[in-house]
């Protein structure tokens, strides 16, 4: 099991939760960082406390930024980056909301050579759907599917050129699966070419405040 953790959620919100992820995190892919929709305008302590005993737990940390489907300006996002890197230590980069099309590839290849010469070891694009193919090649991890259980039970279609790329480079964040399917979630990205996964509970307008039961299930 391997598993890209957004937890969308204050620390002091629900310490507990963060608390389970300190204690697991060695066993995550990684883990995105997202105090204010991004870094926010300035440093939080509660995140930085929390991302010190992460980073101490061997958890990889990613920063939250939202590209606005390659709407938002390249210095915006170049800069949420560095206040990640100055406040959070982060190792790379969760590019939000990336675009999918063949128009878009250029633009984000540009941008994730920035983010990798600003020091990104890890970039993640997130498109939420299977993009145009040269997508996958830009990034560690390309996320491809990002919706709701019920979606992902009837209407996944699984393009051709997923099957050329290593599933460890292929992540699925499913949001509404009822706990005891937490499970089969993994199994079934897993059949569906995705290595890594996020399977919550959780549902609209924020289903990533919740820490995912497949993490605690790797005790059983």
């Amino acid at each position: 099991m391997s598993l890209l953790i957004p937890l969308y959620v204050h620390p002091a919100e629900d310490p507990a939760a963060w608390h389970r992820l300190i204690t697991r995190a060695a066993r995550t892919w990684a883990v995105v960082l997202n105090p204010a929709s991004g870094p926010g305008h300035v440093p939080d302590p509660a995140f930085a406390a929390a991302a010190d005993a992460l980073r101490t737990a061997g958890a990889r940390l990613l920063g939250y930024v939202d590209t606005d489907y390659g709407a938002r300006d390249p210095a915006q996002i170049t800069a949420d980056l560095r206040r990640h890197q100055e406040w959070y230590a982060i190792d790379g980069c969760f590019l939000d909301q990336v675009t999918a099309g063949p128009h878009g590839l250029p633009a984000c290849r540009r941008l994730v050579r920035s983010v990798r010469r600003l020091g990104a070891s890890t970039v993640v694009l997130n498109p939420g759907v299977h993009p145009a193919p040269g997508y996958a090649r830009l990034a560690d991890l390309t996320v491809t599917f990002e919706g709701h259980w019920s979606t992902y039970v009837s209407a996944f279609n699984r393009p051709s050129w997923t099957s050329r790329q290593p599933p460890e480079r292929l992540c699925h964040l499913v949001y509404g699966v009822p706990e005891l399917l937490v499970p089969l979630a993994v199994r079934t990205a897993r059949e569906r070419g995705a290595a890594v996964c996020g399977p919550v509970t959780g549902e609209p307008p924020n289903p990533w405040s919740r820490l995912t039961p497949a993490l605690t299930a790797t005790d059983r």
